[in-house]
């Protein structure tokens, strides 16, 4: 592999495993977001347990995670024609970064925002649509897993209408993007399970106690 792709990988991982919420909670609260909520360090989770605050600056920093890496690739250097752009590279390795960050014992979220970052960076018209798809998703069933998951499905489909990345790389892009999507829909196995049994939490609904030490269920 040419190094260029190499330093990618490191700029993108590196960036996206910040763990962001698992740092605010510890710095600012005084707490483990993993002992609390669902378990996760996803923004739906600080949202539950530490409020809109610091929901908007996990969310927000979690979305840089993905876009930076993005932005700040073609500085490292020239990629060779034939191989994927720099760009998509430090994108998918900073997904990955986030849900298995090396900060925390290679823990992490499920890798929405961080992959909402990364492709407003690559494909920002369809990174929008897929964000109105899951708006109103949300605004019908009140569920977050739900909306993320299909506005995960919905944005490699819009890829493919746009034609985002131009007609050399947007089949690329959009095999990628299918790609996060699966890897999403994956994560949210626990919240798939709970929504056919009619156990998913809407947004803003507390979650109970758990029993015998077991994990809250989440949106997120």
């Amino acid at each position: 592999m040419d190094q260029v792709y190499l330093y990618a990988l490191a700029l993108g991982y590196l960036l996206g495993s910040i763990p962001t919420a698992y740092w605010l909670g510890l710095v600012v609260y005084r707490i483990n977001i993993f002992d609390h909520g669902s378990r996760n360090m996803g923004a739906t989770n600080v949202h539950r347990v530490l409020g809109k605050g610091p929901f908007a600056v996990t969310l927000a920093c979690d979305i840089l995670k993905g876009m930076l890496p993005v932005l700040l690739a073609p500085r490292l250097g020239t990629a060779p024609a034939t191989f994927v752009p720099l760009q998509l590279v430090a994108g998918l390795a900073a997904v990955a970064g986030h849900t298995l960050s090396f900060w925390v014992g290679f823990r992490g979220g499920k890798g929405v925002a961080t992959g909402l970052g990364v492709f407003l960076g690559l494909a920002p018209k369809s990174s929008i649509l897929a964000m109105v798809v899951f708006l109103v998703v949300l605004m019908t069933t009140k569920y977050v897993s739900l909306g993320s998951m299909v506005a995960a499905g919905a944005l490699p489909v819009a890829i493919f209408f746009f034609q985002e990345g131009g007609p050399e790389w947007f089949l690329v892009f959009a095999l990628c993007a299918a790609h996060v999507a699966g890897f999403i829909v994956f994560k949210h196995r626990a919240n798939i399970r709970r929504l056919l049994r009619g156990e998913e939490l809407a947004l803003g609904a507390a979650p109970p106690a758990p029993a015998n030490g077991e994990s809250a269920p989440d949106g997120e």
